[in-house]
């Protein structure tokens, strides 16, 4: 696997750290293997609206958390029957993981978790995007150069 050194990039950027940071961890987790378990998908509802769907059969919804903490969004999830032995004899395959798991997604500044619920065994957490009026496009009149306002003026009362 390649290797890529950002080291460059932080000495001539400000205020991008946090970018950084994320393509850095992206590339280490890329090198790495990645966890599988849960399965999880990332819709785009709308424009501004995102649903993260992880399936937790198996989970009861006091066994997830899920908690945001510095733009990062984790959920995670503890079974107490899953640390039980169970009973000799009880199962003859068992193909439902009840495993603890946890897993992480790093969010835009801008997205914040509207909530989360539980359903057919599947956990909802949805999200939305809420840009800052600051940050939204605005319209900038363009002024002429005062000669050239004074001249108009000038023929006007002519």
């Amino acid at each position: 696997m390649r290797s890529f050194d950002l080291s460059p990039l932080f000495r001539s950027t400000v205020g991008f750290d946090r970018m950084m940071r994320l393509l850095d961890e992206s590339m280490r987790n890329s090198v790495q293997q990645a966890p599988t378990y849960p399965p999880y998908n990332i819709e785009k509802l709308e424009e501004d609206q995102y649903r993260i769907t992880m399936a937790v059969a198996g989970f009861a919804e006091s066994d997830l958390d899920v908690t945001l903490q510095n733009n990062t969004l984790v959920i995670s999830g503890r079974s107490e029957q899953a640390e039980e032995t169970p009973e000799e004899g009880r199962f003859l395959y068992r193909g439902i993981a009840r495993r603890a798991f946890e897993r992480r997604f790093e969010l835009a500044e801008t997205v914040k978790v509207s909530g989360a619920r539980m359903e057919n065994g599947l956990l909802h957490v949805d999200l939305v995007r809420e840009v800052p009026e600051a940050a939204k496009p605005r319209k900038i009149e363009i002024a002429g150069s005062t000669a050239a306002s004074k001249t108009i003026e000038g023929k006007k009362a002519a």
